[in-house]
C-alpha cells in the first residue's frame, strides 16, 4: 500500500512538472503573421539559393555571376536562422519554392546569354521588392520577438541586395521597374501587390509579365502606408 501511495505521489509530481512546460509551450505559439512570414521568407531563400546557382552557371555577365554567388551565400545564411527560429516555435516550413517562383526558375533554366541576364536581374528586383515589403510588415506587425528580430536583421541585407541589383541593371542597360524597395511608388510607377505579377520590359522592347519570386508573401500592408 505504501508503495502504491509513493507511486501516486511521483505521478502527481511528474504531472505538476509537465503542466507548466505545456503551458509555456502553448504561450509561445506564434501569430499567423509571424508564421506566414517565416514560411514565406524560407521560400524566398529556397528560390534565391537556386537562382544564385543558375546565375553562376548561366550568367553571361560577370556581374550576374558574382551577384548570384553573393545572394546565394547571404540567403543560405539567412535561412539557417529562419529554420532555427521556426523549429523553436514549432512552425512547419515548406520544402520547395512557390508555384510562381518555380515558374521563374523554369524560365531561367530555358534562357541563355543576354536573355538570361535580363530575366534574372528583372525577376530578382521584383522578388526583393516584395521580400522587403513583407519584412517591413513583420517588423511593424509581428508579435513574436524572435521573428521580429529575424526580420530586423534580414532587412539591411535585402536592401543591400536590391541596391546592388539596381546598380547591376544600370550597368547592363536593363530597365528597373518603377517601384522603390521601400514600397513607395516612384514617379509614374506602381507598387506590385504581394502575390501579383510585375511587368518588366523584355528584350526587344515589348512588355511581358513575369511572376515575381515573392509571389506567395501574402502579408497585410505596413501600417501607415
Amino acid at each position: 500500500m505504501l508503495g502504491i501511495k509513493r507511486l501516486g505521489l511521483l505521478a502527481a509530481l511528474v504531472l505538476v512538472g509537465i503542466a507548466p512546460a505545456a503551458a509555456a509551450q502553448a504561450a509561445v505559439q506564434p501569430s499567423q503573421q509571424d508564421t506566414q512570414y517565416l514560411q514565406a521568407v524560407h521560400q524566398v531563400n529556397l528560390f534565391e539559393i537556386t537562382a544564385g546557382d543558375l546565375a553562376q552557371q548561366k550568367g553571361q555577365s560577370q556581374g550576374v555571376k558574382d551577384l548570384g554567388a553573393r545572394l546565394k551565400t547571404d540567403h543560405t545564411q539567412l535561412d539557417q536562422t529562419v529554420q532555427q527560429t521556426a523549429s523553436q516555435l514549432g512552425v512547419e516550413l515548406p520544402s520547395e519554392p512557390t508555384a510562381d517562383q518555380q515558374s521563374v526558375l523554369d524560365q531561367l533554366n530555358n534562357a541563355s546569354g543576354e536573355e538570361f541576364d535580363r530575366l534574372w536581374v528583372t525577376s530578382e528586383l521584383a522578388g526583393h521588392v516584395q521580400a522587403i515589403q513583407a519584412t517591413q510588415t513583420e517588423i511593424s506587425q509581428g508579435s513574436e520577438q524572435s521573428v521580429v528580430q529575424l526580420a530586423q536583421t534580414a532587412l539591411p541585407t535585402l536592401q543591400a541586395h536590391y541596391d546592388a541589383l539596381v546598380q547591376l541593371a544600370e550597368q547592363l542597360g536593363i530597365p528597373v521597374p518603377q517601384t522603390s524597395a521601400s514600397g513607395t511608388p516612384s514617379p509614374g510607377g506602381t507598387t506590385p501587390a504581394p502575390g501579383g505579377t510585375t511587368e518588366s520590359p523584355a528584350p526587344g522592347g515589348t512588355n511581358t509579365e513575369s511572376p515575381a519570386p515573392g509571389g506567395t508573401i501574402e502579408t497585410p500592408a505596413p501600417a501607415g502606408s
